[in-house]
């Protein structure tokens, strides 16, 4: 069975180690701080200018001044601490965030990304996905596997504007955890149920698969 947003988010969790430093692009990436080990400390970045992300906040506890940046309401750790944009690009320029986990509408075999045209909409510009890409060196995808016309966004060579070229280490999709590596996408584990063959059905660029795939461990 396919994983759903939080699905993806639970697996991705799974790659956050003690001591990081993390930052979480909109959309799928903000559910991971819900997901994370207890037993580890780890401080999620924002772009907008947070460090010590917590989880969501439970309905009724929002304050709608402490918000990510994709504007979305949040909780703060202890020890938490605010600061302009001018310093929380600093961090992520100066190679100080040790993950970043990014959504996408495309990545291509050979590691690039496009996540910030959307078809037929207007948009403001790519923003800070750009220095994220450009600057970090280990970088997780969190995306659908297909799109809602069931066409694969892993591709061999992305239709739309690039936000970073030849970046993404790793996918997680709602079928499968992939590696990028060799200008192909590597399968490591499937989705519980998901069978190899429909993985290999929604995945449009070179797929290598090596053995027995086992499934993902969601805990």
């Amino acid at each position: 069975m396919a994983l759903d947003k939080n699905g993806i988010a639970q697996r991705i969790a799974q790659e956050v180690q003690d001591g990081f430093y993390v930052n979480l692009g909109i959309g799928i990436p903000t559910l991971v701080a819900n997901y994370v080990r207890t037993d580890i400390e780890v401080e999620f970045q924002s772009e907008n200018g947070v460090l010590g992300m917590g989880p969501f906040p439970f309905e009724g506890e929002e304050d709608a001044d402490i918000i990510n940046a994709g504007k979305q309401t949040i909780t703060t750790l202890p020890g938490a601490s605010f600061f302009d944009s001018s310093l929380s690009f600093a961090m992520i320029r100066g190679k100080h965030v040790d993950l970043t986990i990014l959504g996408a509408m495309e990545v291509a075999e050979n590691g690039d990304i496009a996540n910030w045209k959307i078809p037929g909409k207007m948009v403001k510009g790519m923003g800070g996905a750009m220095d994220l890409v450009a600057s970090a060196e280990n970088i997780i995808v969190a995306m659908m596997h297909t799109n809602k016309r069931g066409e694969s966004k892993l591709l061999k060579q992305c239709s739309l504007p690039l936000t970073g070229v030849g970046c993404v280490t790793k996918v997680v999709t709602s079928l499968a955890v992939l590696e990028v590596k060799n200008n192909q996408f590597h399968l490591l584990e499937r989705a519980p149920g998901v069978s190899v063959e429909e993985i290999q059905k929604g995945t449009a660029g070179t797929l290598i698969v090596n053995g027995e795939i086992p499934e993902m461990i969601l805990s």
